[in-house]
């Protein structure tokens, strides 16, 4: 989907339509969620901190998220989605993967994109922009090229030369830190990705060497699953006022923090085996820590317990305003395959 979020915002608020929105944050704290393409022309895009976005863009107007709405559309194109194949596997709210092989056997793959894209404007003024191709890497990769609200298709002759031009930093799952990394390698596109040797791979990313090694080539094995199933559970609290180490406010809000997560779990009926501790001071540097458990548990006494025993010793490390919590459990088993993007997302964007 084209910015979803602020899309959405703009959809139903005709006030807020051509103009630059942030989703999320405001002037003064936050961070961004989503901004709307009006606003990505002055350089403003998710995940930048808000005060910095308004820097930018000072006519920036910032709108509360509404992730209840989010997710109501979202469902209403999952299922537009499942109506073309059953093999659908959601990235997250606003994308997914699609196979379409048996589509393909009587109609052209660009064609089914294309019906696909006008059913979720039709239903839900939408648009949307597609990337068809022989993998999942290429389909990602490609779905980018022509936002918004384009389709780009690449196919097997064309693929050699589209990757030996690519950027590193359009590689998808490679960051900001990763592309530093390759930039003082001298790698800035794929074809110089491509002249390195296996084991170099296995120096540069580690245990994705072999993954990279392969997508610089087109080769990407990995089918559409329908049934991935959720690998953790997080919840996440941005304060509005930073909260001193001392204050006895940030105890009450790490119970909060906990229930909730309890809550989470035992309504997706799943138990963990590793807790994790986030936490984001005052001067924006975080801190986390794993907390292993002996067996496998949703406990609400069991996580009070870990919590609260392990937090004291992790705040007693640095003397600094807490602006952010955060709490997760990992190494999960339930027993009920989840589409973990179809659940609201953490407030972490307040």
């Amino acid at each position: 989907m084209d910015a979803f979020y602020a899309s959405i915002e703009q959809k139903d608020n005709p006030e807020l339509k051509g103009k630059p929105i942030a989703v999320g944050g405001s002037r003064e704290r936050g961070v961004i969620a989503a901004a709307s393409y009006e606003a990505r022309k002055f350089g403003v895009k998710s995940a930048m901190p808000s005060i910095t976005a308004y820097r930018l863009c000072p006519h920036l107007i910032f709108v509360a998220p509404r992730f209840a709405r989010y997710k109501e559309v979202s469902q209403k194109i999952m299922k537009i989605f499942k109506s073309y194949t059953a093999f659908v596997e959601p990235l997250s709210l606003d994308e997914a993967y699609l196979d379409i092989s048996e589509n393909c056997l009587t109609r052209e793959p660009e064609e089914v994109a294309n019906a696909i894209r006008a059913d979720i404007l039709r239903e839900t003024g939408l648009n949307a922009s597609a990337g068809v191709s022989y993998n999942k890497f290429l389909a990602k990769i490609a779905s980018d090229v022509n936002k918004p609200n384009g389709i780009k298709s690449l196919f097997e002759d064309e693929v050699s030369l589209f990757l030996d031009e690519l950027p590193i930093k359009r590689f998808f799952g490679i960051g900001e830190k990763t592309a530093d990394r390759l930039y003082k390698n001298g790698i800035y596109k794929g074809k110089d990705l491509k002249r390195l040797n296996e084991s170099r791979f296995n120096v540069l990313f580690g245990k994705s060497g072999k993954f990279y090694y392969n997508i610089v080539r087109g080769i990407d094995l990995r089918a559409v699953n329908s049934n991935r199933v959720r690998k953790s559970l997080a919840v996440e609290r941005t304060f509005e006022k930073d909260i001193d180490v001392q204050d006895p406010e940030l105890m009450e809000r790490t119970m909060d923090l906990i229930s909730e997560l309890n809550t989470r779990l035992v309504k997706n009926r799943q138990k963990g085996k590793l807790l994790n501790i986030k936490i984001k001071y005052s001067d924006f540097q975080i801190r986390t820590k794993a907390i292993p458990l002996t067996e496998m548990t949703n406990e609400l006494e069991v996580i009070i317990g870990k919590v609260m025993g392990v937090l004291p010793s992790v705040l007693a490390d640095r003397d600094c305003a807490i602006r952010l919590l955060g709490l997760s459990m990992t190494k999960l088993e339930g027993n009920e395959p989840i589409n973990p993007q179809l659940e609201i997302p953490f407030e972490q964007f307040k």
